[in-house]
């Protein structure tokens, strides 16, 4: 097992009258869909993805969607959910989450919270107060913003009138660089201004939050490990046909790389491909190093999260570990 962080190690299980939930987090490819449909078979559980990529219809293998064989034995909310056309945001997922863990309490049972979407749980957890919905009409323009001036220039723009931000977001990271221009656009305020008003996410967020929630993280060790459960799953990919499940999306007409489905770690990478911008080669190559920098980028939210305990998914003994540390719990 990993380090254990030691707020939750020291804290003792104190008899609340809020309703119990289980957070299962980690990096891509570290086997939590696996541990989460064992734990269903153990525990009276019933599973929420937290996955931004699975609640496209459509998108599957790239987005190692659980096969009908696994829905049937442990059924997945929030998956399949929309076309690849349209949008989900992090506060679209708060809502109908918490309609979800409340009907599944309802029913007897403990919510699962089951994914690696970090934005999604922060925000289920504490709301991003006043951040304005995304305007298509206004994210059409920065896009051909971004085509006609290039991201240095757009980079300069946010450097202008929000410096802190601009120093966060590197200028290749078109998403979230054209996000921080629709908010000055929409609002008039600066993105940096309106996080800073946020409270601080820490264990009083964890405390303070409606369900009595234990959060687990299953993570491989050594991080190499990792790499090769990655190098691995896109090897699998590519054999149970994701460049022909990409193809159909790109034959469709109606969706083009701009497009946040098509924007998914793999899907943009075999878009490419597709395009005759890059060869198949380089095509996986790409594929997992983006793969790789996701997990990282996980990592990294989870290194600074509150009220966590790791468990490594190299250990054999792995799932009786998580069992027996649940059961402990009081689940």
């Amino acid at each position: 097992m990993l380090e254990i962080n030691a707020l939750e190690n020291t804290k003792t299980d104190k008899q609340t009258n809020k309703p119990k939930a289980i957070f299962l987090m980690g990096p891509t490819a570290s086997g939590k869909t696996d541990l989460a449909c064992t734990l269903v078979e153990k525990l009276n559980c019933e599973i929420i993805s937290v996955d931004s990529a699975l609640v496209y219809k459509d998108m599957d293998i790239g987005t190692a969607k659980p096969d009908a064989k696994m829905l049937k034995k442990a059924p997945h909310h929030l998956i399949n959910l929309i076309d690849p056309t349209e949008q989900y945001s992090a506060a679209d997922f708060a809502e109908q989450a918490l309609v979800l863990m409340a009907d599944i309490t309802a029913r007897g049972k403990t919510p699962l919270l089951v994914g690696g979407t970090m934005l999604y749980y922060r925000v289920l957890l504490m709301p991003l107060d006043d951040m304005p919905l995304s305007d298509q009409g206004l994210r059409a323009k920065l896009n051909q913003q971004w085509e006609d001036l290039g991201a240095q220039v757009m980079h300069q723009k946010l450097e202008d009138i929000d410096a802190v931000s601009a120093q966060k977001i590197h200028p290749n990271h078109k998403q979230r660089l054209l996000r921080a221009l629709e908010v000055f656009e929409l609002t008039g305020e600066k993105l940096s201004d309106m996080q800073k008003q946020s409270k601080d996410f820490d264990e009083k967020v964890i405390q303070n939050f409606a369900y009595d929630v234990t959060q687990i993280v299953v993570n491989p060790e050594p991080r190499k490990k990792l790499h090769e459960r990655i190098a691995k799953r896109y090897e699998i990919m590519i054999e149970q046909g994701f460049e022909q499940e990409v193809r159909a999306l790109y034959e469709r007409g109606d969706l083009t790389a701009e497009h946040n489905a098509i924007r998914c770690v793999g899907y943009r990478q075999m878009w490419s491909y597709l395009e005759g911008e890059i060869p198949l080669k380089e095509m996986i190559e790409r594929g997992i190093i983006a793969t790789r920098q996701l997990a990282k980028r996980q990592l990294t939210w989870l290194r600074g999260w509150p009220c966590l305990t790791w468990f490594d998914s190299m250990q054999p003994d792995m799932i009786d570990q998580v069992f027996k540390f649940l059961k402990g719990k009081g689940y």
